[in-house]
């Protein structure tokens, strides 16, 4: 994992400091962009496949990554449907990667064995790969130590419905055997898909339980488990750029596409009075979907919460 500049630290201190002094998350730290949204699957959890949204051409996608490079982001999650079907994939990393931003890559990985993920591993940080029922590709956890050899640390990413909550463990021990990380997350129940969110405090206990069993193993913070079991618990500490480089805002479940990170600033927007608006919508919310990016990014405001997410990489 590369070193961000001490500045760019320095700048996040800042920022997470006036998010406490003004009670809301006005600067976000955490991005997903889903530079695609074609996949070679179609989870039945999962929407993003249903959408008919452009993917940007290279430059324009390569402004949307100064834009975040710019801004008070310090994870950005390159995401899809599966990234791995865009041919430009190596010169996107590669101009990723040169950002003071630690870069996430997250795939489904059918798609691994006609990649050069060793060449794409060099420009990487986090590699996660989403292994279970729904994704269709449990056969993945006998190729973990494969994995391993791409470079990056890999981190299994598990979505649990509510069917596959006693195969947790299986899953958790596989990774732990070979002394991976993963991050073990509940199917929100999205639009146009059926429901399939597990029961919240049932995962609360089971995730705390594992975390238990298997130490330094499951990533997913306590506050994530706990955000879950409140009446709120989200937050626009974390925001989702979609295809186009729209913003969805304050989330991808109420939000609509608010602003375009092609042609404008992101800290200019979030420091809007049509941002504050958004924000106050997110916290009239009742819908209480459980979506991880939504409640786990909390950790950046609670030295228990980030530490909880941090330890398995801290203490291998």
């Amino acid at each position: 994992m590369k070193r961000l500049p001490f500045s760019k630290y320095m700048k996040t201190f800042n920022h997470a400091l006036s998010n406490y002094i003004h009670g809301e998350s006005i600067y976000p730290f955490y991005a997903s962009y889903k530079v695609t949204h074609k996949c070679t699957l179609r989870c039945s959890f999962c929407n993003v496949w249903m959408e008919d949204t452009p993917d940007l051409k290279k430059p324009d996608v390569f402004k949307v990554l100064d834009n975040i490079g710019n801004s008070s982001i310090v994870v950005l999650s390159l995401e899809g449907g599966d990234p791995l079907v865009r041919k430009d994939l190596g010169e996107i990393l590669e101009y990723a990667y040169k950002k003071p931003f630690y870069l996430f890559f997250t795939t489904n990985g059918h798609l691994l064995d006609k990649r050069p993920m060793e060449e794409y591993g060099k420009n990487i940080d986090f590699l996660h790969i989403s292994i279970d029922e729904g994704h269709d590709n449990l056969e993945f956890f006998e190729r973990l130590k494969e994995f391993q050899s791409y470079g990056p640390e890999i981190c299994i990413q598990v979505v649990v419905t509510k069917d596959t909550m006693d195969a947790i463990e299986e899953k958790v021990k596989r990774v732990y055997d070979v002394n991976a990380r993963t991050v073990i997350m509940p199917a929100c129940h999205l639009d146009g898909t059926d429901d399939y969110y597990p029961d919240p405090n049932k995962f609360k206990e089971e995730i705390i339980r594992l975390k238990k069993k298997y130490p330094n193993t499951i990533t997913t913070p306590r506050g994530f488990l706990d955000n879950i079991n409140k009446d709120h618990g989200c937050s626009t500490s974390s925001i989702i750029v979609d295809s186009d480089g729209g913003l969805f805002y304050p989330c991808r479940t109420i939000g609509t596409r608010l602003f375009d990170l092609t042609k404008g600033d992101l800290m200019d927007f979030v420091r809007s009075d049509e941002a504050k608006k958004a924000r106050q919508d997110m916290k009239n919310c009742d819908r209480s979907c459980g979506w991880y990016q939504y409640f786990a990014t909390d950790v950046f405001a609670s030295p228990r919460s980030i530490m909880s997410s941090l330890k398995p990489y801290l203490f291998k």
